[in-house]
């Protein structure tokens, strides 16, 4: 038991900190922050932590995924049983209770140990005088949780939803005003289910069957993928870095949605492409296989740590047709006009899609903030269609489900630029052929319903008669 107090104790630390993130006022588009979600501070703890014994570090990760993606539940439930509303109470308090709570209604552990231990770690962290009120609430919640309260789904739907799938009310409300009540349940419960590390097999380097017997051969357990042949779901290692795999480039880690646009623009030996927003890298590697060392790809973001990691993992791979670049994507290069086969708009949105995998998005995105997203959006493919050359392909992509950032982007492309829809039917995996959704150069992947992260694609190509368009515009 003694270890796993320090465990409690490093996942105490982790969560304040990231409740604290998640109340800050920041900016409309996480990644802007550098990368710093909840799993970027769980990695770093694991990392110092990485020669204590795996179960321990097991045990960490699950106190501190599970209370993050419940957090509104857990509140919810506390508020009930205390006197004092949790959004009330002191940080390290606030995150002890939730802590307690979670390993009383989520996990396997006695409850009298769950609340012995958060006794001890409020007096050790010099909240003696609160560690009764701790033990009260929680010993409260024990006794009564076979009959836990829960919001009136008939008088009220989607505050139900938003408390009994921990999504923010507003979260709520859009998914069902854009999917109806069914659809949106689907996906803010897909978002409270494990997720597998979903890999990418490097094509120009070894077969899918090569790599899933490398793998074996590590101790690793491969599970064929969902949508494409050469992609694998892996479990039961303990770092990536340490699989000699992983270091030599035979994979790249994945999420099967973000797959789709390289494989969906079909590209040919010699393509010139351009990803505007690459980092960390995964779809300008994809590019970069497909081509098989030939072409040219060059990948740009805005800021040094976005280029950075792009090229450690085009390092890894080890992909010489690739160029990293920084640069703003709202600013136009007239270098590059009229002269891309393909340009990858996989654009900064509201990460709405990839919750499951990123459980504190929901707390960082604000509703006001998704308006300041779309211009963002269109401010970049203003400039982005102008690189595609006659007869070449802009393939619009996001991580999101909100409508406003897809269907409405979509819209307004074909209302503000010279490019027309390109069908995708033909293109797109098997499994996700003949939907009968009507849209034919575009497909939404629903999160629960479809096997991978939400994610957004849109083709189009740029007439042959629009070059005379963009070559004249591209410095205005």
């Amino acid at each position: 038991m003694g270890q796993k107090n320090d465990m409690r104790a490093e996942a105490l630390d982790t969560l304040i900190r990231i409740d604290r993130l998640d109340r800050e006022d920041l900016p409309a588009e996480p990644e802007e922050r550098g990368g710093i979600f909840a799993g970027t501070l769980i990695r770093d703890t694991l990392m110092r932590l990485q020669f204590l014994p795996r179960q321990d570090r097991a045990f960490y990760m699950r106190l501190c995924e599970g209370v993050t993606e419940q957090r509104i539940y857990l509140d919810y439930i506390l508020d009930h049983y205390s006197k004092t509303p949790m959004r009330k109470c002191k940080p390290l308090i606030r995150n002890l209770l939730r802590l307690g709570a979670y390993q009383i209604l989520f996990m396997d552990v006695p409850d009298a140990a769950v609340c012995n231990e958060a006794v001890a770690l409020a007096k050790k962290r010099k909240f003696r005088n609160l560690s009764g009120f701790v033990n009260g609430v929680l010993r409260n919640l024990s006794r009564n949780k076979t009959e836990l309260p829960e919001p009136d789904r008939e008088k009220d739907p989607v505050h139900f939803l938003s408390v009994m799938y921990s999504a923010p009310e507003w979260l709520a409300g859009l998914l069902t005003d854009q999917y109806g009540e069914d659809l949106a349940e689907v996906m803010l419960d897909s978002f409270l289910r494990e997720r597998p590390v979903s890999i990418r097999t490097t094509l120009s380097k070894c077969s899918p069957e090569e790599l899933a017997g490398m793998l074996k051969e590590e101790g690793v357990t491969v599970e064929a993928g969902r949508l494409f042949p050469y992609a694998f779901s892996i479990r039961d290692f303990n770092y990536l870095p340490r699989l000699r795999t992983f270091r030599e480039g035979f994979f790249t880690v994945q999420d099967e949605s973000s797959m789709l646009p390289a494989h969906v623009a079909g590209l040919k030996e010699g393509d010139r492409v351009l990803d505007l927003c690459a980092a960390p890298g995964g779809k300008t590697l994809h590019a970069a296989d497909r081509l098989m060392g030939s072409g040219r790809v060059i990948a740009r973001d805005l800021t040094e740590y976005k280029t950075e990691l792009i090229r450690e993992n085009v390092n890894r791979i080890g992909c010489p047709q690739v160029e990293v670049e920084q640069w703003d994507a709202r600013e136009s290069d007239p270098d590059l006009a009229d002269s891309m086969d393909v340009v990858f708009a996989d654009l900064p949105c509201s990460g709405l899609g990839v919750i499951g995998r990123k459980n504190d998005i929901k707390y960082r995105v604000r509703e006001s903030s998704l308006r300041e997203l779309v211009t963002l959006q269109r401010e970049i493919l203003t400039v982005a269609w102008r690189y595609v050359k006659p007869g070449g392909q802009l393939i619009y992509s996001t991580c999101t489900v909100n409508q406003k950032e897809n269907e409405e982007n979509v819209r307004w492309i074909l209302e503000n630029t010279p490019l027309v829809p390109l069908p995708i039917e033909d293109r797109l995996p098997e499994p996700l052929r003949n939907r009968g959704d009507g849209q034919a150069n575009m497909i939404t992947l629903i999160p629960g319903k479809d096997p991978c992260d939400g994610f957004f694609l849109a083709a189009f190509t740029r007439p042959e008669a629009s070059d005379g368009v963009a070559g004249s515009q591209i410095s205005e």
